[in-house]
This record gives C-alpha cells, sequence and structure tokens, in this order.
C-alpha cells in the first residue's frame, strides 16, 4: 500500500484532472485504510490520514500538502492577490487621514509601484507600515538625530548617490576645488528640497565644503527613501520620507529648524515652506541668518511679496531666474521629464491626442516641444502676450483653457499660479481626461473641490487616481496635483547638477559676502556666476570655447575673461 502511495505521487499529474485524481487517490487511500484498521495495521492508518482530504479540499484540491513530494504540482501553486480594484469596494472619497495616507502606498501592488516610480526603488518594497516618527533608528556611528523610512536601506542608497554623482561631474569638481578652503566653514545650513540622488550630491558637496546640514524634503511624494537612509548613515540630519502626510511635512521641518543648541545662518529652499515657516513660528532666527537661496518659482514669488511689503529681513538669491536655472533646469529638463512621468504612470499614447499646455514660460515650453515631437495636438493657454506670441510663432494655438475643456485628452499646468484649473472646469471634462501638474506647488489643479461625497476615489496605481462622477465619467489625476515628474518619475542627472552648482555658489557667495553688498532684498546671481556654472559643464561635451583676442575685447568692451553679456540681455 504504501509503495502504491508513493508511486502515485512521483508521477506528474495533468493539471486539468489533478482535482478528479486527487478526490479517487483519498477515497482508495481511505478504503484500504479502513480494511488494515480492521487487522489492526495502525502504520497504514496513520499514512490514510495523512493524505486523507476534508470536504473543503474535496472541492478545491490543496495543493500545498504535496509541495515536498511533487514539483509538477507545485509549479501550480496559486499566488495570493495583492491588488484589490474597485468591485472589491476599496474607494478613496475621503481625503485620506495621516494614518491613511501611510497605509495608503501599501495598499497598491508592490509590482506597480516599482515598475512605475524609480524613486519608489528599495524602500517601497518594504511591508513596514510604521510611521518613521514612531520608530526609534540609528545609524553605525549610534547617531539618532534623522527621521528617515529604514536606515538599513543605506547601502542602496549609496549606490543611487554614487551613480548620479558620475552625471554630475561639474558639482564634483566644484567640490574638489573648494574643500581645502572649506568656503563654507562655520555655515549652519537648514535646506528644504527634493531628496533625490542627485540633491544628496549638493547636501554632501555643502558638507565637504565646510557647512553643517539639516535637511527636510520639499515634496511629500519626491524623497527616495534609500537615500534619506544613506544621507543619515553619513550623519547628516535628514527628516524625510516618501508619502509623508501634511502633518509629517511640517513636522519635519520644524524638526530641521528647531534644535537645541544648534541655530542655522542660512536657507536653502525650494518652493518658500521652509522660509515660511521659520517666519511664522521662529521670526528671531533671522536675527542670525546671512541669507536665503531659493530655486522655485512659487519661492522666488513669496520673497518678492515679503521684500515689497517690507517684511524680507535678509537678502535672498533668486536661483530661479539665473540663465543656467532657467534654460536647462525648467526647459531641457522639463522637456525630457515631462514623458517619463507620463508613460511611467499612463502607458498613454501621445501620437494624435488633444494636449491642453497651460503657461508657456520655459516649463510650458519644454513640455510643449517633447509633446509636440510625439505627435500631439497641442494647446497652449497664456496670459502673457509676449510668451503668447512666442508660442504662436512655434506652431501652437493659443487659446482659452474653458474653450478647448471638453476635447482636451491631457490637461498640463506649468504656471506656479493658483486655480488654474478650477472645478467647474474638471466637471466639463471628457471620459478619460488625464490631469497634471508640473509646475512646484499643488495649487494649480482645484484638487481640494474633488473631496466630495458625491464623487469616488480609486488609486489604481502609485500616484495614479480615478475620480469618478455619478454618471461613470473619469478622470485621471496624477500625484494628486502635485510636482509630476518628481512625484512619478525622475528627472535627467545632468540637468541636476547644473541647478546644483549654482545653488551652491549662491550659498558661498551670500556667506561669505562682505556686511553691506546685499540688503534686505531679492538679487539675481551675478552674471559672471553663471558663466562660470555653464563652464563647468563644458567638458562632459568636450567643447572647446573660442577666446577673444585683445583687439576684438576692446571692440565689443568686454574682459576677456567674462561676463560676456549685460544683465539685460534675453538668452
Amino acid at each position: 500500500m504504501a509503495e502504491l502511495l508513493k508511486k502515485s505521487l512521483t508521477v506528474p499529474v495533468p493539471v486539468e484532472a489533478r482535482g478528479v485524481k486527487e478526490a479517487l487517490k483519498a477515497k482508495e487511500v481511505k478504503e484500504n485504510a479502513n480494511a488494515e484498521r480492521a487487522q489492526g495495521g495502525e502504520k497504514i492508518k496513520a499514512e490514510a490520514d495523512k493524505f486523507s482530504l476534508s470536504p473543503e479540499a474535496q472541492k478545491e484540491p490543496n495543493l500545498a500538502a504535496f509541495n515536498n513530494d511533487s514539483g509538477a504540482i507545485a509549479a501550480h501553486k496559486p499566488v495570493k492577490k495583492q491588488i484589490q480594484f474597485a468591485d472589491e469596494k476599496q474607494e478613496f472619497s475621503k481625503f485620506p487621514t495621516k494614518t491613511g495616507r501611510r497605509s495608503l502606498s501599501r495598499s497598491i501592488s508592490q509590482s506597480s509601484t516599482d515598475s512605475y516610480s524609480s524613486a519608489a526603488s528599495y524602500t517601497d518594497s518594504s511591508d513596514d507600515e510604521t510611521s518613521p516618527r514612531d520608530k526609534q533608528q540609528t545609524n553605525s556611528k549610534n547617531n539618532s538625530d534623522f527621521c528617515v523610512k529604514n536606515i538599513k536601506q543605506a547601502e542602496f542608497g549609496r549606490r543611487e548617490i554614487e551613480i548620479a554623482e558620475q552625471e554630475m561631474s561639474a558639482l564634483v569638481a566644484l567640490r574638489k576645488r573648494a574643500q581645502g578652503e572649506k568656503p563654507l566653514a562655520g555655515a549652519k545650513i537648514v535646506g528644504c528640497t527634493h531628496i533625490t540622488a542627485q540633491t544628496a550630491v549638493l547636501i554632501e558637496t555643502l558638507g565637504a565644503l565646510g557647512a553643517q546640514c539639516r535637511w527636510a524634503a520639499c515634496n511629500i511624494y519626491s524623497t527616495q527613501n534609500e537615500v534619506a537612509a544613506a544621507l543619515a548613515e553619513a550623519g547628516f540630519a535628514v527628516f524625510a520620507w516618501k508619502g509623508e502626510s501634511e502633518d509629517d511635512f511640517w513636522w519635519c521641518i520644524d524638526c530641521c529648524v528647531k534644535m537645541n543648541g544648534w541655530q542655522p545662518n542660512m536657507i536653502l529652499d525650494d518652493g518658500g515652506d521652509l522660509t515660511h515657516w521659520v517666519y511664522k513660528k521662529y521670526p528671531n532666527v533671522f536675527k542670525k541668518i546671512r541669507g536665503i537661496v531659493e530655486e522655485s518659482v512659487t519661492g522666488v514669488h513669496r520673497l518678492y511679496q515679503l521684500s515689497k511689503a517690507g517684511k524680507l529681513c535678509v537678502p535672498a538669491m533668486n536661483v530661479n531666474d539665473s540663465v543656467t536655472k532657467q534654460k536647462f533646469d525648467n526647459l531641457y529638463c522639463c522637456r525630457e521629464s515631462i514623458l517619463d512621468g507620463l508613460k511611467r504612470t499612463t502607458d498613454v499614447m501621445f501620437g494624435g491626442k488633444q494636449v491642453v499646455v497651460c503657461g508657456y514660460g520655459e516649463v510650458g515650453k519644454g513640455c510643449c516641444a517633447a509633446l509636440k515631437a510625439l505627435g500631439g495636438i497641442v494647446y497652449v493657454t497664456e496670459i502673457d502676450p509676449i510668451c503668447a506670441l512666442q508660442a504662436c510663432m512655434d506652431g501652437f494655438r493659443v487659446m482659452k483653457l474653458n474653450e478647448v475643456i471638453r476635447q482636451g485628452d491631457l490637461i498640463i499646468t506649468c504656471t506656479g499660479n493658483k486655480n488654474v484649473v478650477t472645478r467647474e472646469q474638471l466637471d466639463r471634462m471628457k471620459n478619460g481626461c488625464i490631469v497634471c501638474n508640473m509646475g512646484h506647488s499643488n495649487t494649480e489643479i482645484d484638487v481640494a473641490s474633488l473631496r466630495t461625497p458625491e464623487l469616488t476615489w480609486e488609486r489604481v496605481r502609485s500616484q495614479v487616481d480615478h475620480v469618478i462622477w455619478p454618471d461613470g465619467k473619469r478622470v485621471v489625476l496624477l500625484a494628486e496635483g502635485r510636482l509630476l515628474n518628481l512625484s512619478c518619475s525622475t528627472v535627467p542627472t545632468f540637468v541636476l547638477s547644473i541647478t546644483a552648482t549654482t545653488q551652491a555658489l549662491a550659498l558661498i557667495e551670500l556667506y561669505n559676502a562682505p556686511e553691506g553688498r546685499y540688503k534686505q532684498d531679492v538679487y539675481l546671481l551675478p552674471k559672471k556666476m553663471d558663466e562660470y556654472v555653464a563652464s563647468l559643464h563644458l567638458p562632459t561635451f568636450d567643447a572647446h570655447l573660442t577666446e577673444l583676442s585683445d583687439d576684438q575685447a576692446k571692440y565689443l568692451g568686454l574682459n576677456k575673461n567674462g561676463p560676456f553679456k549685460p544683465n539685460y540681455y534675453r538668452y
């Protein structure tokens, strides 16, 4: 009997017939076992009980019991499903609470997260749903002055940073040139930017130049958890993780500013949230602040508002409007990253699609060029007649949003303004319209108006929500209206090298400027510094500059070493 059982387990069973055969086998085992039991065969009884099937198992065979004995059957072991679709009533009709937001990213299939957002790469594979605020973590040096998702991911983050350094040769060159002089010795920099491998290279460069740094994220979705862990392991006070709640966001900023025995004297901001928080909560900190460096349209706008109201009490450097930032980060970077973010989240084909781009500044220009190149039919909305004329000359139709809202397949905001896309316009959009934002702030799309009881929210992928109207119409909202490229994908490292080098030089300039050079106002980066940033990146392309002769320099009234253009020159 035992040999019969052994033989039956070694013969591969066709998948289609395994349920019937296993039931017959179980029946045969029971009958023989009963006969043996009558004769006192206790050993056979044990064998029969081992292989007997319950009524539930007879209805649906339990393959797990045979995993160790039959490789052919084990190969068909069913996999537990992780994705919960609409028919399983997973609805997001309300704005997630702090706890809900943390668990939201876990309710989606992890393969979806990994496939469509490289920024989620390593740490998002963890099943740990505990808030980083509730964890007690220390690095290898027993330092606990940080708050990241998982310090154990530091090794992966270090690899990401090393890869980024290869494309940021200019910033690394600046680090090597200046680290002997330590131009930021004594600087205590509090920063609030995207925390990615590229900004990690900047933070470590500032540290190499002598600065002490404390850092938070300027966007709740753009942090690369493994990179934050690597920075914490390296000794930097980092407070950030991907998927923060609004409460977490402000708590992280507060941890950077509020530190016993440590007070910042420089601010590096992206969006103005850090500057706003210090003004609101710790105004006395500005007594020791030497300057603010701001890199976004939104943050610069806030600084100019403070200056106009007479409330700006320290010098500020407007990096956003420097040539190296405007032309490279805003234009060339967005020209590539807009497509990356859209493809990863929606798999949309652009050919023949009706695309509306709101705003034709440098970001809008980059987005329009990319979408047009892939066959999109692009419309532009603008308030500035000069930008509108540029759009016309570049071959785009300039319209009001209300005129094209019903036929748009894709709506992209790039203005830095608020309520560019209103609830009324969202109500009029066609079924399946994709809505996203390429500006820094989440104010451009009126997302708050969509969080009402009559609308249903479905999370279908990481950073992809279907907002469903009562009549069944769906609008695809990306990153909840936040910055698309850094929330849903990544951006070209080389371009970020240009921006990061500009930021580093601006910090050095403000920190070392003699008293009186800069007053309590907003300044543009000196033209000479802009040209220096560009020159550091030319060797990457093996580019060779032509030099002016003495006679030529005299004729043009220029210094042979620059600057080569006046401040009013439009590149």
